[in-house]
């Protein structure tokens, strides 16, 4: 993959992250402190789950702006894999959270843009090392 590509897959990557975790977070807000929206019936009985939305999103959040901003390495593949492996992991071990907050479409969206970014950083850096060894000979 050129460094054109490469960079444009990171910053498209770093687009989705923030724009999805700002949305998670603010459902995640509005469930956890003002009983409203989807989350409201997950967490109405049990405000203080809420954290591990809040911490997951506002990671995701902090990932996405810092490699919006950080200067392209092929090695963010590789990292940039690992993070869209555990969201999107997460997603289908917690899946009744989608069922019960009625919110499958953005289940089925959010979980296959994780699982579709993880195969395109894998493949972004399998080629990035195949193209560095052919030019180390």
């Amino acid at each position: 993959m050129s460094l054109f590509h490469g960079n444009l897959l990171v910053r498209f990557n770093a687009g989705f992250l923030m724009l999805a975790s700002a949305g998670g977070l603010f459902t995640d807000i509005a469930g956890s402190f003002f009983g409203r929206g989807p989350e409201a019936i997950l967490l109405g009985d049990a405000p203080g789950t809420g954290i591990g939305f809040i911490e997951a999103h506002g990671l995701a959040l902090i990932i996405g702006v810092t490699l919006w901003r950080i200067a392209y390495s092929r090695s963010w593949h590789a990292f940039l894999a690992a993070v869209h492996v555990l969201l999107g992991t997460a997603n289908l071990l917690f899946w009744q959270f989608f069922i019960a907050a009625d919110v499958l479409v953005v289940g089925y969206v959010t979980t296959a843009a994780h699982f579709l970014f993880a195969v395109a950083h894998l493949a972004a850096l399998a080629g990035s090392a195949r193209l560095a060894a052919q030019s180390s000979h």
